[in-house]
């Protein structure tokens, strides 16, 4: 009997070493076999993350510097200088003598220079910036990242987009692509390429915050794209490019109570850019439609005062006097809904909608004049560049 169990405790002594051994080298051998609570034929496998356009797996890059170095040789720094103003008696000898030393001061002041970025967007030496980093300059310079430097020639601007078209001549310089904005979505990575306070060209990174971005009170015509990728002082008129480097905006604000970024910046959208730059290149200003008409955003408050069965568009508070709009019969009260049967729910998509029309041309425009739902026929103007006519 002591034999046998003898035996028996040196068998298993001998499994359980052998089962420590597979367990150390070999533990898939011991999950051959081990039931999974499924039935028969049925297995789990891990889900593959799917990219929302390739249908393939979506593995985040580690790095994106393939496309900084696509898309940042066609960002530059702009420096824009303006002279001071020249004091009409700076050749008078009698303030001279009365004001001296203080008077010669006061006739050599500094110049101003102003610092910002542009983008290179064809062959031809065109660039795209803001207007607001060259407007008023008496001289613009260009930096590349290669070193070279030229004087650019303002092709022209627009204020009411805050988008400005210059000109350099230089050979064989680096083009930015265009990128998709019909394809960007809330979430996607983009690239802050620009010249931020003077340091040097500078890539930053985040992702698109917000689409569509308006009513800010930063330009006339507003869409702008939000992006947390910082944005600093300088980086104005830079780019905003995707994760394969194809420009899809012009930086051109933040919102910060620093002069830092807080992580809100706004991006033109390169389809405005693109407009108005060919408009600029082409005519040397940008043609919009405009009615003539004083809008205000139609609040519910408004809409249950006047008792309007419409809650969403835009109310007509004044109406020029012999201008498209009055012609076409519109009246202060009218509420606009939709131009070109293109819906308005803002003064925003109601300046936009109207500028997107061909002056000289007619347009429907549907409104709400109390208890009645009218469609109106407007011849559209041009719209004007008197800032107090524009406006309305």
């Amino acid at each position: 009997m002591r034999r046998t169990w003898l035996l028996f405790s040196q068998a298993v002594t001998v499994a359980v070493a052998v089962l420590f051994v597979i367990a150390t080298l070999k533990p898939d051998w011991l999950e051959r076999g081990r039931p999974t609570g499924l039935p028969s034929g049925i297995s789990i496998t891990a889900v593959q993350p799917v990219s929302r356009s390739s249908g393939t797996a979506l593995n985040a890059p580690s790095t994106y510097s393939a496309a900084a170095k696509r898309a940042t040789p066609a960002v530059v720094s702009i420096t824009a200088s303006k002279a001071p103003p020249r004091n009409p008696h700076a050749t008078d000898p009698w303030f001279q003598f009365f004001f001296g030393e203080r008077g010669r001061q006061l006739q050599q002041q500094e110049t101003q220079i102003g610092l910002g970025s542009g983008v290179i967007v064809s062959p031809e030496g065109y660039l795209l910036t803001n207007n607001h980093v060259i407007d008023g300059a008496d001289e613009i310079e260009v930096l590349l990242t290669d070193g070279r430097r030229a004087s650019a020639k303002l092709v022209g601007s627009d204020p009411e987009t805050d988008v400005a078209v210059l000109k350099i001549s230089l050979d064989k310089l680096p083009v930015i692509t265009f990128g998709s904005i019909e394809n960007l979505e809330v979430g996607d990575v983009v690239l802050a390429i620009g010249n931020p306070f003077g340091v040097g060209q500078t890539v930053t990174s985040g992702i698109v915050s917000a689409l569509g971005r308006n009513q800010l009170g930063i330009n006339t015509f507003e869409n702008f794209i939000q992006t947390d990728a910082a944005i600093n002082p300088g980086n104005s008129g830079g780019a905003l490019v995707d994760a394969n480097g194809n420009l899809l905006g012009i930086n051109t604000a933040i919102y910060s109570r620093t002069g830092g970024s807080l992580g809100i910046g706004f991006a033109i959208p390169v389809s405005t850019a693109q407009q108005v730059m060919e408009g600029l290149i082409r005519d040397g200003h940008v043609t919009r439609g405009w009615i003539g008409v004083e809008p205000r955003d139609l609040t519910p408050e408004i809409a249950e005062t006047f008792n309007l069965p419409v809650k969403e568009g835009v109310l007509i508070t004044g109406v020029l006097q012999g201008g498209p709009a009055s012609a076409g019969g519109m009246r202060p009260g009218d509420v606009v809904v939709k131009v070109a049967d293109v819906p308005v729910t803002n003064t925003s998509q109601l300046l936009a909608a109207v500028a997107a029309l061909k002056p000289a041309t007619p347009a429907t425009i549907g409104i709400q004049r109390g208890d009645q739902t009218m469609q109106l026929s407007v011849t559209i103007a041009q719209r004007p560049k008197n800032p107090l006519l524009r406006n309305r």
